[in-house]
C-alpha cells in the first residue's frame, strides 16, 4: 500500500513544501493539495518547488476540476511539470466543489468531466484532442505520462471512473462504503472492457495519531461537513431513500443547515456542528497507531491501494512522524 499526504496551501507555500520533503523522509510516495484559487495560494506554483525539493515524491491535485482552467493549460501545466522532474505527476480531478461555489459557478457536469479527463491526459501525453472544437496538440511533449484519477461518490460518478479514469479518489476511509464504492467502479471498468485491476484505489481521509478520542474528533469533525457537501448533492439528486446511494452516507446531513466555505477544510468548522462522532470515527483514522494499522489493513482487503493522508490538524507533523516510524512500515509491503 501507498501513502499520500493531503495539504492546503495556505501561506507561507514554505511550510507546504517542508511538511511534503518530510513526508517523503517518512515513506509518504505521494503529496496531494487542495485547489481552490479563492481560498489558498496556487498549487501548481508550489508543486514546481515540492519537485525540486524531493527527489521520488508524486504530486497532484486532490482535486482539481474542468471548470476553473481551460483544459490545454491545465495539461500544458502538467506536462510542463513532468518535463523538468520525470513523470511525477497525477491529475486528481471532479466537478468541483469548493473551487466552483466560492466563484458563484456550479459544479461541472459529469459529461463535461468525462471529456475533459480524456483531453487532458491526451493533450499532456503528447496526443492530439479537441478542446472547444479545435483540434489541436502540445508539440514539445516527449515521453509524458499523465495518469488521471476520478474524485467520486454517486453511482453515475462511479461508473464514469470505472470507464475512463486511471485511478478513483474515494474522499472517506469506511470500510462498508468503500467496499460498495469500488466493487461500482470495478464493474463499469468491466463493463467498458477494461481491466477492473487496472484502476489504482485511493482512499483520502483524516488521520489523527493519539490517544485523545475526543480531542481528534473535534480536529477532524471538519471532514464530516466537507464529504456532507456532495452527499447534499447526491441527495438532490436521486432522493433520500432512492436506493441509488447507501443510507449509510446520506442519514446523517438531516441535521445540516448550509455550509460557509470560508472554513472549508478546517478544524473547528462551526458548520460541521450536525456531524455526529459516529461519523466521525467512521470516515477518519483516530487513536493509536495500531487502531490505523488494523483499518488500513482492512482498507487494503478491499483493494485500496494507496491511502491518502488528510493533515489539516494540529499535530501535523506528530501524525507524518508517527506514520513514518510505526505505521507504513507495517502497510507498505
Amino acid at each position: 500500500m501507498d501513502f499520500g499526504l493531503v495539504l492546503q496551501t495556505d501561506p507561507p507555500a514554505s511550510r507546504v513544501i517542508s511538511l511534503m520533503k518530510r513526508a517523503e523522509r517518512n515513506g509518504f510516495t505521494h503529496g496531494w493539495t487542495f485547489d481552490s484559487a479563492v481560498l489558498w495560494q496556487e498549487p501548481f506554483v508550489i508543486y514546481s518547488q515540492i519537485l525540486a525539493n524531493t527527489t521520488t515524491l508524486k504530486v497532484g491535485p486532490m482535486v482539481t476540476n474542468p471548470g476553473t482552467r481551460t483544459w490545454e493549460v491545465t495539461a500544458s501545466t502538467f506536462a510542463t511539470l513532468n518535463d523538468m522532474f520525470g513523470n511525477r505527476t497525477v491529475c486528481g480531478i471532479g466537478r468541483g466543489d469548493s473551487a466552483m461555489r466560492v466563484a458563484g459557478r456550479k459544479p461541472n457536469t459529469l459529461a463535461r468531466l468525462g471529456e475533459a479527463i480524456e483531453v487532458i491526459r491526451d493533450l499532456a501525453e503528447g496526443r492530439e484532442a479537441e478542446v472547444d472544437g479545435q483540434r489541436m496538440r502540445l508539440p514539445w511533449v516527449r515521453d509524458g505520462r499523465l495518469p488521471v484519477w476520478m474524485a467520486a461518490y454517486g453511482p453515475k460518478a462511479l461508473a464514469l471512473t470505472g470507464r475512463k479514469a486511471d485511478g478513483f479518489i474515494l474522499q472517506l476511509a469506511d470500510p462498508f462504503l468503500t467496499e460498495w464504492m469500488v466493487k461500482a467502479v470495478r464493474n463499469a471498468a468491466a463493463e467498458a472492457g477494461r481491466d477492473p485491476d487496472s484502476v489504482t484505489i485511493c482512499v483520502a481521509a483524516p488521520a489523527y495519531v493519539g490517544d485523545d478520542l475526543a480531542h481528534a474528533r473535534e480536529q477532524c469533525r471538519w471532514f464530516g461537513g466537507m464529504v456532507g457537501n456532495h452527499v447534499a448533492d447526491l441527495v438532490s439528486r436521486y432522493g433520500e431513500h432512492s436506493g441509488m446511494v447507501p443510507e449509510a452516507l446520506t442519514e446523517y446531513i438531516k441535521g445540516r443547515e448550509g455550509y460557509d466555505y470560508s472554513h472549508h477544510g478546517r478544524a473547528g468548522n462551526p458548520s460541521t456542528d450536525f456531524v455526529p462522532d459516529e461519523i466521525v470515527d467512521r470516515f477518519c483514522l483516530l487513536g493509536p497507531p495500531e487502531a490505523h494499522i488494523e483499518k488500513l489493513r482492512a482498507l487494503r482487503d478491499l483493494g485500496v491501494d494507496q491511502f491518502a493522508v488528510y493533515d489539516m490538524h494540529d499535530a501535523q507533523e506528530t501524525t507524518i512522524d508517527a506514520y513514518g516510524a510505526e505505521i507504513i512500515p507495517a502497510l507498505g509491503d
